[in-house]
């Protein structure tokens, strides 16, 4: 896992943004609860990474990340909630892409993968 978050940081490094902008206490609070402080946060980033490269409907993904349906299903509810995909089109056949607002702040996820790499490779003792 932790090389697939190795390459999640190098793909959005090489994506071009426009403006460069520092990101705003709350934004990214949310970006790493969303991603850091949850147990489907790995499987949101992997989601967000795939929707980088192009729009896909639930399934597509489901399929493309050998995800079951439903799971995904979930995780784009939450997503959509916290205004990190948008949606066009209704239902079964809606197609998911980056909202503006994740666009704009796409670099604040390279501190949640740094967060979620540390957080993954942390011993756990228990006494």
């Amino acid at each position: 896992m932790t090389n697939q978050l190795l390459e999640f940081k190098e793909i959005i490094r090489s994506r071009q943004v426009s403006q460069q902008r520092k990101t705003d206490k709350q934004t990214r609070k949310l970006l790493l609860y969303l991603f850091t402080s949850t147990r489907g946060g790995f499987t949101r980033l992997r989601i967000i990474i795939h929707l980088l490269d192009k729009p896909c409907n639930i399934h597509q993904l489901a399929q493309t990340l050998d995800l079951d349906y439903k799971a995904v299903q979930h995780h784009m509810k939450v997503l959509e909630k916290n205004n990190m995909v948008s949606k066009i089109g209704e239902k079964y056949g809606a197609i998911f892409h980056l909202s503006n607002f994740l666009e704009l702040n796409i670099r604040t996820l390279e501190e949640a993968i740094d967060k979620l790499d540390r957080k993954m490779n942390q011993k756990k003792v228990y006494m």
